[in-house]
């Protein structure tokens, strides 16, 4: 007779599990590998077809709208603030912009006109600052004189050729870029005012614009897009605020230190070392190096103070304010940010290094919202 128990085997729960595991982490790898060739054929397209420049300049005609998304995005939590206590949206708006002007003009009739000042007093000291580091290397190479196979003599001639050439480029190029980034800023006011009057009109019906954005998900995705539109939208603000308030402290606390110090044109060393504040890891020592070389080509007492003042400034926005303003905003690991310094640096230079970071910070919270969603990411 036929056996039904010779028919049947026992199903192994065990072999099963593991048969199920190692399917999930080839799916899991798969799904690594096919962002990765995703991302390397993108770049291939973008770079066969111009796609980047034809992007670059649509970009161009359309930034006052970019412009007035940006202004709106960021004083909507004041005009939201200021509605909360009973005070009409288009009012508050208008408040809201009328000191931003305000600050803007106040900011801009103080600053261009002592910065074109200082950039006159380095253009004028740039042959002293050449002489003295001629000065500098000459007395370094000296020590190496009689050494057998050295010709100190051709060396000291084609580096201070090369010196002067670059001291001249530089007192003839400066004062030029200097009027190429006033006219460049300038020719693009037109766009900039259009961008803000554009986030005058976005800001007063803001709620309607992100209202209209979630529109266009269907209907069964919009409480998962809203939110991940809202934990991208306040890790980021956060990150923008911060890094504003760490720049400024930067930008006051180095002009003040390299005033003391007696360094020429403090407030544009200052200004320089709080822009490049914004780039993590590397931008303190892209600030500081230009401050520190021209102080130390003034006197060696400028130079050392200039150097205090830069090493107090980063001790103190590094581990006192940083950790304070920026506590629980990007949550990336050092060597992701380097990495995608470096990367953002080569395709895009320094405004692919500035926007590096927070790039990265998007896109680290959309992945890790698809795997909390879909489980993609899972090696268990």
């Amino acid at each position: 007779m036929f056996n039904k128990k010779d028919s049947t085997k026992e199903v192994d729960i065990k072999k099963l599990n593991d048969v199920i595991s190692m399917t999930r982490k080839i799916l899991s790898i798969a799904y690594v590998f096919i962002v990765i060739a995703g991302i390397y054929a993108a770049t291939l397209i973008f770079k066969e077809w111009k796609v980047g420049v034809f992007l670059l300049n649509l970009l161009k005609i359309v930034s006052p709208l970019f412009i007035g998304i940006v202004v709106a995005w960021l004083l909507e939590p004041i005009v939201k603030f200021l509605k909360n206590h009973k005070i009409h949206r288009t009012l508050a708006t208008s408040i809201v912009y009328i000191v931003l002007i305000g600050l803007i003009v106040l900011v801009l009739s103080a600053l261009i006109p002592l910065l074109s000042e200082q950039i006159n007093e380095i253009v004028k000291s740039i042959p002293t600052i050449s002489n003295q580091v001629q000065t500098w290397i000459n007395d370094i190479l000296n020590r190496f004189d009689g050494i057998d196979g050295i010709d100190i003599g051709n060396i000291k001639t084609e580096l201070f050729s090369r010196l002067e050439e670059i001291g001249s480029e530089l007192t003839s190029s400066l004062p030029h870029l200097t009027v190429k980034v006033v006219s460049s800023v300038f020719s693009g006011l037109g766009s900039l005012i259009i961008g803000f009057i554009i986030g005058f009109y976005l800001l007063m019906s803001f709620d309607n614009f992100n209202d209209a954005l979630i529109s266009f998900v269907p209907k069964k995705n919009r409480d998962d897009f809203r939110g991940l539109t809202n934990e991208v939208n306040t890790s980021l603000r956060k990150y923008v605020e911060g890094t504003l308030i760490c720049a400024s402290f930067v930008f006051l606390l180095s002009t003040i230190g390299f005033a003391i110090a007696g360094l020429k044109a403090p407030v544009l060393f200052g200004l320089f070392c709080g822009i490049t504040n914004i780039i993590p890891y590397i931008g303190p020592y892209l600030g500081g190096a230009p401050a520190v070389l021209v102080g130390f080509s003034q006197g060696p007492w400028v130079g050392i103070i200039s150097l205090i003042a830069v090493v107090i400034t980063q001790f103190l926005e590094s581990n006192i304010l940083n950790p304070i303003v920026m506590s629980k905003t990007m949550k990336l690991h050092p060597v992701t940010i380097i990495l995608g310094l470096l990367v953002f640096g080569h395709f895009w230079g320094m405004i692919g290094m500035l926007l590096a970071t927070p790039t990265i910070a998007v896109l680290k919270s959309i992945i890790l919202f698809l795997d909390d969603k879909y489980d993609i990411l899972s090696f268990n």
